[in-house]
C-alpha cells in the first residue's frame, strides 16, 4: 500500500492524529487536529469488551473499531502507547496485544504509526514525567478547551497520547518556541512546560525516566 499522504483538504483542517490507549478491557481512541499551536479535538471515545467472552472474540472486536475509526477519521498519523512489561503478565500481554492490532491497523493504511511512553506523554501535556493521572486529565481538558474532563481516564490517556505526538512532531516549531509569550505562534502554557521539560532532559542528558501507566487495567 502506497503511504498515507495529506490530502488538501486534511491540510487546511490541519494535522489530525489519533492517539491509542491500549486495554483489552478499556481501549481509548481520541483524535485531534493541530494547526501550529493550535490542538482541537475532533472525537474521543473507549472501546469495551467483556471478560467473559473469549480472547480472540474479544479483539475482535477491538479490531473492528480500529478499523472503524481509521476509516472514518483517515488520520494523518497514530500514537499508541508503548507497553512495559509489569508485574502482572496477563494484563501486559493483553495490552500488548492490543496495541499489536493498532499498529497493523494503520500500517495496512500507509498511516504513520508512532509509540511514546507514559512518561513521554506525561511531560508533553503537563510538563512532568510523572505527572498524577488527575493531572494528565486536566491538562488535557484545558489545552483542547472542553467544558468537563475526558472520562474514563482511558479517553483522557487517548488525547494526551495524540497531543503528545502533534507537538513532538512538529506542532512546536523551532519559531514557535523562540516567539515571545502572547505574541501570534507563541507556545500555549502547556506547551512551555513541555518545552523546558525537554530541554532539562537535553541539558542532564537523559531522557524523562520512564513511569508507571496512567491507567491500570
Amino acid at each position: 500500500m502506497t503511504p498515507h499522504a495529506a490530502s488538501p483538504r486534511a491540510q487546511t483542517r490541519g494535522r489530525t492524529v489519533l492517539g491509542v490507549d491500549p486495554g483489552l478491557t478499556r481501549c481509548g481512541l481520541g483524535a485531534v487536529t493541530v494547526t501550529g499551536r493550535t490542538v482541537r479535538i475532533v472525537d474521543v471515545g473507549v472501546v469495551t469488551t467483556s471478560p467473559d467472552l473469549p480472547l480472540e472474540a474479544r479483539l475482535v472486536a477491538v479490531a473492528d473499531q480500529l478499523d472503524a475509526w481509521l476509516d472514518r477519521l483517515a488520520p494523518d498519523a497514530v500514537a499508541v502507547e508503548r507497553v512495559f512489561a509489569q508485574s502482572n503478565v496477563s494484563t501486559v500481554t493483553a495490552t500488548a496485544q492490543v496495541a499489536g492490532l493498532a499498529l497493523v491497523a494503520a500500517h495496512r493504511r500507509g498511516i504513520p504509526v508512532a509509540t511514546h511512553t507514559p512518561s513521554e506523554v506525561k511531560a508533553a501535556v503537563t510538563g512532568n514525567g510523572r505527572a498524577a493521572k488527575e493531572q494528565v486529565t486536566t491538562m488535557v481538558t484545558r489545552v483542547l478547551g472542553l467544558d468537563a474532563p475526558p472520562r474514563p481516564a482511558d479517553a483522557a490517556d487517548a488525547l494526551a497520547l495524540a497531543i503528545c505526538h502533534a507537538w513532538r512532531s512538529g506542532g512546536i516549531s523551532a519559531a514557535t518556541e523562540s516567539a515571545p509569550a502572547g505574541q501570534a505562534g507563541a507556545p500555549t502554557s502547556a506547551q512551555q512546560q513541555w518545552l523546558r521539560a525537554e530541554a532539562t532532559a537535553r541539558r542532564t542528558g537523559r531522557r524523562v525516566v520512564a513511569a508507571q501507566r496512567t491507567v491500570g487495567r
